[in-house]
């Protein structure tokens, strides 16, 4: 039995309880863009409603982006405002697929809706990380076993660290500074196999310790997808092995696509939890 065919022999079903509590101070009613919403490939496993919740009450109007995703967009009115969500959501209990067979395609022969993928972005500089990918990466067989040396080496090229974590943080300086959080895995991770020809996203959403260890402390997850073999796969730089429960939130180009949330005007954030847990049977 391939190892393909063993994760689908061994999956098993589950609930999976998600939400969060994210809690600003805003000294004047200040525009908010949120990106908190259970992505729409997966709307049809919810067995309860992701709605977002404001307290206070305020409209929210939601639209999708131009690479899928939900977004929210609000009108926060100044004192304390709390964004929440607490929903159940079915999953096959399967772990990411393994496929090495899958092949990388030559760039004249990708779809022309992947070739976004293969460009520099806000925090993926291919100028800047161009040459080290090939000569890191340029002996390795293209296709699946290039991209799982990339996901390998990003893996033990960074420390993980909290305390390193900063908004501008960018590939290159995850790169040079060799410490960061998983959204730093992942930027160095697409940049890389961008620079390699590999078109790769970046993918932010639920990922709870189920069927692992414990981890820590909960906090939304960044992983990434490339396209190979025809298909979007899934890749982990900061765990680097196949994992069950992910949930998606968006997808795009990097975390500029896919932040939780954008502030147009003073906002601090006081209060921030993030659940996804295995729940109970039904009933």
């Amino acid at each position: 039995m391939s190892q393909q065919e063993a994760t689908v022999a061994g999956a098993r079903p589950m609930r999976i309880h998600a939400g969060f509590e994210i809690v600003y101070d805003c000294p004047v009613a200040v525009p908010m863009l949120l990106t908190l919403s259970v992505h729409p490939s997966r709307r049809d496993d919810l067995e309860t409603r992701d709605w977002l919740r404001t307290a206070p009450l305020v409209p929210v109007r939601q639209y999708l982006d131009g690479y899928g995703n939900i977004c929210s967009r609000i009108q926060a009115p100044a004192g304390r405002l709390t964004l929440s969500s607490d929903f159940i959501v079915r999953d096959d209990g399967r772990i990411d697929d393994y496929a090495p067979e899958a092949v990388q395609h030559p760039v004249e022969d990708l779809p022309d809706e992947v070739i976004l993928f293969l460009l520099g972005s806000r925090y993926c500089e291919t100028d800047r990380l161009s040459a080290a990918a090939w000569a890191l990466f340029g002996s390795t067989p293209p296709g699946w076993a290039r991209v799982q040396a990339i996901t390998d080496y990003v893996h033990h090229h960074i420390a993980f660290s909290h305390a390193d974590a900063r908004p501008d943080k960018t590939a290159y300086d995850a790169w040079t500074e060799g410490r960061g959080v998983c959204r730093d895995y992942a930027h160095l991770a697409v940049a890389l196999c961008r620079c390699m020809n590999i078109p790769a996203r970046y993918c932010t959403g639920y990922l709870g310790d189920i069927g692992v260890p414990v981890a820590g402390i909960m906090d939304f997850s960044a992983w990434f997808e490339v396209y190979l073999g025809g298909a979007w796969r899934t890749f982990d730089a900061r765990n680097n092995m196949p994992r069950m429960a992910r949930v998606l939130i968006a997808r795009g180009r990097d975390a500029v696509d896919v932040a939780i949330a954008n502030t147009f005007g003073p906002a601090e954030l006081v209060g921030f939890t993030v659940t996804s847990v295995e729940a109970p049977p039904p009933g």
